[in-house]
This record gives structure tokens, sequence and C-alpha cells, in this order.
């Protein structure tokens, strides 16, 4: 137990001082491998080790990809395009929110990138259609966090590269829980702003839809694309990523025409940042879970489960959710994964529960830690983009925290709904 203790004791007093997860996830690593009279080199060799995966080379393309389109005006054809669609009912703005999130994930595969390039436009047009800010930005977060569930998904990226499942079964595991949670979001929305005065957007005519789609359907082809050609098996996740960074460009300079020399440089700068601090995330993330793996903190934590859930499958989900719920309101969803596959996995497979299935009730937990407080990052990107203080933020965010915990029961319980389209493959 001393190797438990040393670990999570100094994990937790490092967050506690405010140390980014990273470094507190490192140095906690590294003190373990002291006490324990290991080896420090084998520190440095799960570093590289992590980030030495030809799966996650799909990480940067994607990232790289999600701001091309971002920069180059897709995310402001989307919303244009559905707001000609369903913009004239009378909750039609926050189905706009919905869909264009549910479409931008596609492309971008990340919840905070989905609220920041979303928000700006759409927050302010639910206020100014009648909807409280702070309702509003809640429900543009929550909606954003369906960026780690929709495909393509980086957190499945992560999830896939720790436990060795298909990609692509992932992928499609997540298409119909990302739909469900954008279905129960909107009705929560509903709720929440029953009696509100909503001004209703004048409805678009035929022609003025036709332009929209013409504008937007470049945007539209991109999940398409993307998708089509790793079922069609015409290349692989991690070679599709890299097929949306070049149809972003190509799209961006050539039919747009909004990318220049200065705005490239910039994608290319931003690109780098956000790839190096999740990488950063993953290699330190790695390295603490090797040293639960090496010290016996994860076996001793598996048989401990175990014998709690009984071999009972359901307990034992029902744990699996608890445990990721707590962990999402502290901790990064990627961090999450490296920190608790070595334990939850491996019990997994002995009570036959699928890996695909897991995989999705897993993501989907930590969909609902980004939009859980104390660290929440929709969150504070949703705040950011509103310019509201978070206790606003906290005050109307729980309808929709419902409303995706609704959701994630039925994955959790009704397995199909996860593994219907991967067993289609």
């Amino acid at each position: 137990m001393n190797a438990a203790v040393v670990l999570f004791g100094s994990f937790f007093l490092l967050l506690f001082l405010n140390v980014p997860i990273s470094v507190s996830l490192a140095v906690s690593s590294i003190m373990t491998t002291l006490v324990c009279k290991l080896p420090l080199s084998m520190v440095a060799t799960n570093l590289y080790s992590a980030a030495n995966k030809y799966v996650l080379l799909a990480i940067p393309f994607f990232i790289l990809g999600g701001n091309i389109m971002d920069v180059s005006g897709i995310s402001t054809r989307l919303i244009d395009f559905f707001r000609t669609l369903v913009g004239h009912t009378k909750h039609g703005l926050a189905m706009v929110c919905v869909i264009v999130a549910c479409f931008f994930a596609a492309i971008s595969g990340s919840g905070p990138a989905t609220v920041a390039a979303l928000g700006a436009i759409l927050i302010p047009a639910m206020t100014n259609s009648g909807y409280e800010k702070s309702t509003s930005a809640a429900l543009m977060s929550t909606a954003g966090a369906i960026g780690i569930v929709i495909p393509p998904s980086i957190t499945f990226v992560v999830y896939g590269s720790v436990t060795g499942t298909s990609i692509g079964s992932l992928f499609m595991s997540g298409i119909v829980p990302g739909i469900l949670i954008g279905i129960f979001i909107y009705y929560a929305m509903k709720l929440s702003s029953r009696g509100r005065d909503l001004v209703q957007q004048p409805k678009a005519s035929g022609k003025e839809r036709w332009s929209a789609f013409k504008n937007a359907v470049w945007g539209l082809l991109m999940p398409v694309i993307i998708l089509g050609g790793i079922y069609g098996g015409i290349f692989t996740p991690t070679e599709a990523a890299a097929v949306s960074a070049i149809y972003g460009f190509i799209v961006g300079i050539f039919v747009y025409r909004s990318l220049t020399f200065k705005g490239i440089m910039q994608i290319l700068r931003q690109s780098v940042s956000q790839t190096a601090v999740v990488m950063f995330i993953i290699g330190c993330a790695a390295v603490f879970g090797n040293t639960l793996t090496i010290t016996g903190v994860a076996a001793k934590a598996s048989a401990g489960l175990i014998s709690v859930a009984g071999g009972n499958k359901y307990i034992f989900l029902l744990m699996v959710n608890v445990i990721l719920i707590i962990a999402g309101c502290f901790i990064d969803a990627n961090s999450a994964l490296y920190i608790l596959c070595p334990i939850l996995f491996p019990i997994a497979q002995r009570l036959g529960i699928d890996p695909v299935h897991l995989g999705a009730v897993m993501v989907v937990n930590l969909a609902l830690g980004l939009i859980t407080p104390p660290v929440g990052v929709n969150l504070f990107t949703g705040c950011g983009v509103a310019g509201i203080p978070l206790s606003d933020m906290i005050k109307k965010i729980w309808p929709f925290v419902f409303a995706v915990l609704i959701v994630l029961l039925l994955i959790t319980y009704v397995p199909i709904i996860s593994t219907f389209l991967p067993s289609l493959m």
C-alpha cells in the first residue's frame, strides 16, 4: 500500500497546490518510482513510448483540420445553413446550436474547440432571441461536449491506443450516443426556457436555403469524406485525420479563399501549441498509468473492485460510472483514460463486457466531465465566450447535466445503443 499512498497522496496534494495536472502526474510517478527503488530511466522510456504510437498521429491532424475549418469560416456557414432550415421554429436557435455542434464535432473532435468556434456566434444570437445568456452558454457548453463523442473523436483515439480496441469501431459506437445527447439537451433547453417570450426568426425562402446550402456544402462533406473513407476501407483513422487537414487547406485556400499566408501561419502555431499540450498530458498520464501497473496498485485496485462488484457486470458498470463522474470533475479526459483503463479494462474483459461498449460508456462519462465543476473545461470556455461569471453558468448547467446522465444510463445498460453500428462493420 506504500506505493498507492505515495502515488495518489502526492498527486492529489500537488493538485490541491494548483500544480498543472500533467506535472502532478509526472512528479507523483517519479516520487513513487524513487520510493519503490525502481529504475528512474523507465519514466523517460514510458514517456517516449506513450507518444511514439502511430495511431496518435491522428491527434495533431484532427486538431489541424478543425482549426483550418474554423478559421476558414466553415462554422459561420454551417450556422447560416441550419438557421435557414429550422431557425424559424420557436426553439429554432437552440436546435441550430445542437445540430451545428454535432457537425462541427465531426470536424474538430474536440469539446472546447466546438464551444469556442460556435459560441461566439450562437450565444449572442440566442440571447437576442429571448433566452437567458447563462442558459444559452450552458446549452452551448453541453453541446460542445458532443465533440468528444461524435466521430472523429480524439478521446476515442486515446482509448483505442490504451486498450488496443479498433478505433473505427469506437468511432461508430459514438454516433448514436452523440445524437441522443443532442436530442436530450435540446429538450432540456425547452424545459429551461418555458414561459419566456422568444423572438422567432423569419422563415427562409427556398432561394435562401439553397444559397446557404451551397456555401456550407464543403463543410457538410468533410465528415462524409472522413467517415466514408474509414468505413469504405480507403484509409485508416490516422490517414483520415491527415486527409481532413489537407481537405481543409484546399477548401480554405481555393474554394472559400479565406486563408491567407498569415492566417495559415497562425493556424499552424495554434495547432502545434494545442498538440503539444495534449501530447504532454498523454505522456505524463501514460507514465502514471504504467507506474500503477508496475507497482501492483492497478492489480490490487482491480481485485478490490471485482470483490465489491461480486462478479456482477451491471454493478461493475455502475461503479465505473461513479468513478468516472468523480474523476471527470477533477482531471481531463485523456488523463482519466490513462489512469483508469489499467484498472477497469482488465475487469471488463473478465466480466465479458464488450471493449467497444466500455469505450462508449467511458467517453460519454468524460464528456459529462467537460461540463461539471470545478474543472469542466467547456464551462470555462463557455463563460469566456459569453462574458459571464462561472457562478451564473453553474446555476444553469444542471438540467443539461441530468439530460446527459439519462443518456449515460441508457448507454450503460442498453449496450446495443453503442454496439449496433460497430457490429455492422
